[in-house]
């Protein structure tokens, strides 16, 4: 499974929105877990949300709950990070992973597939 594909990563002043997507070349109608991590800079990666690819499991990190939004496309392999009301402390590089699995964590050793990242840049 090749490596996942983030896209729509941007500056943004606080209280905006952005919307990443990554695609996913397996077809998720197949199942798979699919999650947004972030890292700051000094920072350790954190895991944002994640999503049962048939969209029967979803969870958004406390952290960013009641702005962050995970959904998906099936018919375009795609899935949304929508975030809301940014603050300057969501600032990071935003990975996409995917892991092939059934049952889904948060933890950053679990998923095998990584995208590049997109940076996400939040001013006051």
């Amino acid at each position: 499974q090749p490596a996942p594909k983030e896209s729509g990563g941007g500056s943004v002043q606080a209280g905006g929105s952005l919307r990443l997507s990554c695609e996913v070349s397996e077809d998720i109608s197949m199942r798979t877990c699919v999650a947004w991590f972030r890292q700051a800079p000094g920072k350790e990666r954190e895991g944002v949300a994640r999503i049962y690819t048939p969209g029967t499991s979803l969870y958004v990190a406390g952290s960013v709950q009641g702005r962050f939004t995970i959904s998906q496309d099936p018919h375009k392999n795609t899935v949304y990070l929508q975030m809301n009301r940014l603050k300057v402390e969501d600032t990071a590089i935003y990975y996409c992973a995917a892991n092939g699995r059934r049952v889904c964590s948060i933890l950053p050793h679990e998923y095998d597939y990584w995208g590049q990242g997109t940076q996400v840049t939040v001013s006051s």
